[in-house]
C-alpha cells in the first residue's frame, strides 16, 4: 500500500509537470506573508486502524524566506508557516471524536510558478486533542506528522490550491498500544499573500 501511495503522488507530481513549459507571473516573494484558509477530508489507507476518516479545516499563516533557489524544474522558495486547526473530527465506527490541532511547523517548497500554475511540496508536524481516545483504547492526545503535493493558482488578490495530503495519527507511544492512522485527504484552500512593502 505505500507503493500504491508513493505511486499516487509522484502520479500528480508530473500530471502537473506540463505546466511548467512557460513562466508566468510570481506574487509569490521573499518576505511575502500569507493567511489561509483551509479543509480537508480523507479516509484511512495502509493501517491496521480501518474504516476512519477524518474531516478537518485550519487556518495558516506564513512566511516566504527565501528567494528562489536551486536548479531547473526544482528551483524555488522556501516558506514557513504554522496552522491552528479548530475543526477535527475523527469519524470512527464506534463513535466520533472531535478536536483541536495545532502544528507549530508546516515546511513548504514552492516551485517556480510557471503558466500561473505554483507547485509545492509540504512536510509539517503538530499535536492533536480529541474528547475521545482515538484510536479507541488508545490516547486523546496524538501527534500528526504529515505530507503533501499540491498546486496553487492565483485568482486576483487570491491563490486558490489543491492538494493531496497523507496525515498520520499517532501518540508516538505515549501508551503502549499504539497503531497509528495513516489517512490520504484531499485538501482545498484559499490564501491571501502580501507582499513586503
Amino acid at each position: 500500500m505505500k507503493l500504491k501511495l508513493g505511486s499516487l503522488l509522484a502520479a500528480l507530481f508530473f500530471c502537473i509537470a506540463p505546466a511548467w513549459a512557460q513562466a508566468g507571473n510570481d506574487d509569490v516573494v521573499a518576505g511575502s506573508h500569507d493567511l489561509e484558509v483551509w479543509t480537508g477530508l480523507g479516509h484511512s489507507i495502509s493501517t491496521s486502524v480501518t474504516h476512519t476518516a477524518v474531516w478537518n479545516g485550519g487556518i495558516r499563516y506564513g512566511w516566504v524566506l527565501t528567494d528562489l533557489h536551486g536548479p531547473g524544474f526544482l528551483r524555488g522558495r522556501f516558506e514557513y508557516g504554522v496552522d491552528a486547526v479548530p475543526v477535527f473530527v475523527v469519524f470512527e465506527p464506534a463513535r466520533t471524536a472531535y478536536g483541536v490541532s495545532f502544528d507549530p511547523f508546516a515546511l513548504r517548497w514552492n516551485f517556480q510558478q510557471r503558466r500561473r500554475v505554483m507547485p509545492y511540496l509540504e512536510f509539517s508536524g503538530g499535536v492533536l486533542f480529541t474528547n475521545h481516545q482515538v484510536p479507541p483504547g488508545v490516547s486523546a492526545i496524538n501527534f500528526t506528522p504529515s505530507a503533501g503535493i499540491g498546486i496553487s493558482v492565483p485568482h486576483g488578490r487570491y491563490r486558490w490550491s489543491a492538494e493531496l495530503h497523507y496525515l498520520h495519527i499517532s501518540d508516538a507511544f505515549l501508551t503502549s498500544y499504539n497503531p497509528g492512522i495513516n489517512l490520504l485527504q484531499l485538501r482545498v484552500g484559499i490564501a491571501l499573500y502580501k507582499r513586503p512593502k
